[in-house]
């Protein structure tokens, strides 16, 4: 059996788990039977695409009698599939562990139990996919299953709007990816991935199918301007299903975007890839932002998300400037750094949602203003969530740290593009990715702070206790992997070297070479980092500090009052909070870039009700597309309202009208 065909066999398990699950019903037997199954399935294909990575396993096809009649269906697993197959093996794996303990509180299993597997099932099929049609069907399947996700809760406030925007958006960029596939096959019509490859194109129809695919694959991983259904849905969603949703779903879109751009489309023109950058540049800093002064932690988690897909996107417009200038060296070096990101991003976030669901299971609150002192309450959570923080805020030496790393190597060999313009945006973008990496640390600094430390500020978190054991492994499976990456970052880049060599012609020298698990990118004279000296350094510096500080400090003992922030009320509300920790960053920034604005309600003297403060604020994007666009659509449909109390007469001469005009424009045609 080859690899393509054991995978597809595991896709078709997933997919038959959940009729499986209707059968079963509400049995107990249900809920731990569907996730550890999906648990196994899941690691298996990690397996795969492990083998395939690592040679074991060759490059494999397969073409099987369904699909469009004369073509079939055509999967493959490549170095580039195998990849993101390991990406969704084992992010989803975590997911369904920490499911077989989450799922238990779920009050409508069946809402979410035939739907999870098939979802699973589909996303590895978009990944196999091998021709347009079979590509574009579990595309739509893998949207479809994901919105019945989202509406588990479709009694919770917000839900439906959530769903009916995502819907709106998936169906979107359903629709530009058919319209790039199109141009794709041009005039032959062959929907085969090899056809298209070896098809010839002007740089103008590649430009034109890389923004069609911006916009198809952007919608779905979260571009902006089309990230607007991302902070409603993921939080919508149940949390093993965010940690999904955001961690792997987003990456199974970036696949799409990079298996056309980087393999089916052919060589783009170097004009091509400044708008990727500053897209990505853009995205990056307007996400982590937003998650900045949001203070629902799930909808934070899912504006990070933006804001890391960004930072990808970023990687992948420099790799296309490098490759399309024959720098194929540097080039290899932003790829890799855009994948070693991804693989990232699928443990760390799904971490931190994960940590969410157990806020959210243990408090019943996702307000960070109703959390505070969980770090006595949930120890291990805490610890777990504290791992995530540090890794997605690029603190050394966890993972985020590492490809972050790679991605700013490669934005320091902008000097060396021959085109004056590149050599002017992509510092330019290189420092709104710094600008970034700064708030996103400062983001999770308020999320930990404001959750974990302090004293409770509401009796639910007071009260709250830490959950099961199958949640805490995922999560703990999930942090070593943060760690590990981290400070062996050089096997998961000759891992994932495959993808690079197949895609821009060149990889990273071989990391495993290199003395004391040194990473070289580039030349030891340009460039190194040893993760593994970082840890010793850092555990060395700061026990080797605790003990001098035991040692030579005075040991007479001084009582005094804790810094009370100028409050002297012991009333948990009086602490910093989430609203308080971002003010300066909000007036700074977001008072142009999210139109924030504060309302104040003071009241007059003698009247002793509460002084209030609100803040509103709104997304640029929201207001200046998608709200004229459905006023407009409103407009319309009202107006086209009147066409179903027409009289016989009307209809008719309508009809008649329309026939004639259809006639017209054939005479003139030919």
């Amino acid at each position: 059996m080859t690899a393509v065909e054991f995978a597809l066999l595991c896709a078709a398990a997933l997919l038959a788990l959940g009729p499986v699950a209707i059968l079963l019903g509400r049995r107990a037997v249900a809920t731990p039977l569907i996730y550890a199954s999906s648990a196994v399935l899941c690691l298996a294909l990690t397996g795969a695409g492990v083998a395939v990575l690592e040679g074991m396993a060759g490059v494999s096809g397969r073409v099987l009698p369904i699909g469009l009649p004369w073509l079939g269906a055509h999967w493959r697993l490549d170095a580039l599939a195998a990849f993101f197959l390991l990406v969704v093996g084992f992010g989803s794996a975590a997911a369904s562990v920490y499911a077989l303990g989450y799922g238990r509180h779920e009050h409508e299993p069946l809402r979410v139990l035939p739907f999870y597997p098939a979802f699973l099932g589909a996303m590895v099929l978009v990944v196999l996919a091998h021709d347009a049609f079979s590509f574009l069907a579990s595309w739509e399947v893998m949207s479809l299953l994901s919105w019945a996700l989202v509406m588990a809760h479709h009694r919770a406030e917000g839900t439906r709007h959530a769903g009916y925007v995502y819907l709106l958006m998936a169906g979107f960029g359903t629709m530009a990816l058919l319209l790039a596939f199109g141009l794709l096959a041009g005039s032959g019509g062959d929907y085969a991935f090899d056809a298209m490859r070896a098809s010839a194109r002007s740089p103008a129809m590649a430009a034109a199918i890389l923004a069609l695919m911006l916009l198809g694959a952007g919608s779905k991983a979260g571009l902006v301007p089309l990230h607007v259904w991302l902070p409603l849905a993921h939080p919508a969603a149940p949390s093993h299903v965010s940690a999904l949703m955001s961690g792997v779903m987003t990456k199974v879109a970036l696949y799409g975007l990079i298996r056309v751009v980087f393999d089916l489309v052919g060589p783009l023109a170097w004009w091509a890839s400044p708008a990727v950058i500053v897209l990505g540049a853009l995205t990056a800093v307007l996400g982590i932002l937003s998650a900045l002064v949001a203070s629902d932690i799930k909808r934070a988690l899912a504006y990070s998300t933006i804001e890391n897909i960004g930072v990808i996107v970023a990687a992948l417009g420099l790799a296309l400037a490098f490759r399309a200038n024959g720098m194929t060296a540097t080039a290899a070096l932003a790829f890799s750094a855009a994948l070693f990101h991804i693989f990232n991003h699928a443990a760390f976030k799904s971490l931190l949602f994960m940590g969410a669901g157990n806020v959210l299971t243990a408090t019943g609150q996702r307000e960070l203003d109703a959390l505070g002192g969980l770090i006595h309450r949930m120890p291990v959570t805490a610890a777990l969530m504290l791992v995530g923080a540090m890794a997605i805020s690029a603190l050394p030496p966890l993972n985020g740290f590492a490809s972050e790393w790679l991605l700013f190597q490669s934005v320091l060999k902008s000097p060396e593009l021959p085109q004056a313009g590149l050599q002017i945006i992509v510092p330019a973008a290189g420092a709104m990715l710094a600008l970034a990496a700064a708030l996103a640390a400062s983001a999770f600094v308020r999320i930990y702070g404001v959750g974990f430390l302090g004293r409770p500020r509401s009796e639910a978190a007071q009260k709250a206790v830490e959950v099961d054991r199958f949640s805490l492994a995922a999560m703990a499976a999930l942090a070593l992997i943060c760690v590990l990456a981290g400070v062996f970052p050089g096997v998961v880049l000759d891992l994932l070297a495959p993808a690079s060599e197949a895609m821009v012609a060149a990889r990273l020298p071989v990391q495993a070479d290199q003395a004391w698990l040194t990473l070289v990118p580039i030349a030891e004279t340009r460039s190194t980092y040893n993760g593994l000296l970082v840890l010793v350094f850092i555990a060395f510096s700061a026990s080797g500090s605790a003990w001098l500080v035991h040692r030579l400090a005075s040991r007479k003992l001084r009582r005094g009052p804790a810094w009370d922030c100028g409050f002297p009320s012991d009333i948990a509300n009086t602490q910093y909070g989430a609203g308080s920790f971002a003010q300066p960053l909000r007036r700074v920034l977001g008072t142009v870039l999210l139109r924030a604005r504060e309302e104040i309600t003071m009241p007059p003297p003698g009247d002793g009700g509460p002084a209030r403060l609100r803040v509103h604020l709104r997304d640029l994007f929201w207001d200046g597309i998608y709200q004229p666009i459905s006023t407009v659509i409103n407009a319309v449909a009202t107006q086209a309202n009147r066409l179903q109390f027409l009289t016989i007469r009307r209809y008719l001469s309508l009809v008649v009208g329309s026939l004639v005009s259809l006639l017209l424009v054939l005479t003139i045609w030919n």
